[in-house]
């Protein structure tokens, strides 16, 4: 039986998957191409490409601070690894990346469900939020991408 506390996240993190497909699978072939940040200049495609990344290192780092592990090396210099995970995610189609995600969203959820309050508690290290307990770490995931997506909503709004 899932925690009540896992539970709810991991019907965040399903809500939060259901809709960023529906927005990312709508996307036109043009729109993929939009810039949307400058400084490092990412169009739409190295958004989902970065959602990606997040979403596999975010799982692994909560996974080893929920098994007694101290989280992110505290020199982890995250522009340098944002940069490095596009490198190693470029030439992958948008599809690819789509599935890719969905992949990684449904391990994240399906390890949620099976924590209780002891491994939600664990404090780690987090690449940008610091010292916090493994619950935070997974809200962080939900929350991370809940912004990009309205930063995108924006971009597609002004474009339509």
């Amino acid at each position: 039986m899932t925690q009540p506390r896992a539970g709810a996240l991991a019907a965040k993190l399903e809500k939060g998957r259901q809709k960023t497909f529906e927005i990312l699978s709508a996307l036109t072939t043009q729109q993929w191409q939009l810039p949307l940040y400058h400084e490092p200049t990412w169009q739409v495609r190295h958004l989902l490409a970065h959602f990606v990344s997040a979403e596999e290192q975010l799982l692994s780092l909560a996974r080893e601070v929920a098994g007694g592990g101290p989280g992110a090396p505290p020199d982890l210099d995250i522009d340098r690894f944002n940069a490095d995970e596009q490198g190693r995610l470029e030439g992958r189609s948008p599809a690819l990346l789509l599935d890719l995600l969905d992949q990684a969203r449904r391990q994240t959820i399906e390890w949620v469900q099976t924590l209780g309050p002891d491994q939600l508690d664990r404090i780690g290290r987090h690449p940008v939020l610091g010292n916090v307990n493994v619950e935070t770490m997974i809200a962080a995931i939900y929350a991370h991408q809940l912004l990009h997506m309205r930063e995108l909503s924006k971009l597609l709004g002004s474009v339509v």
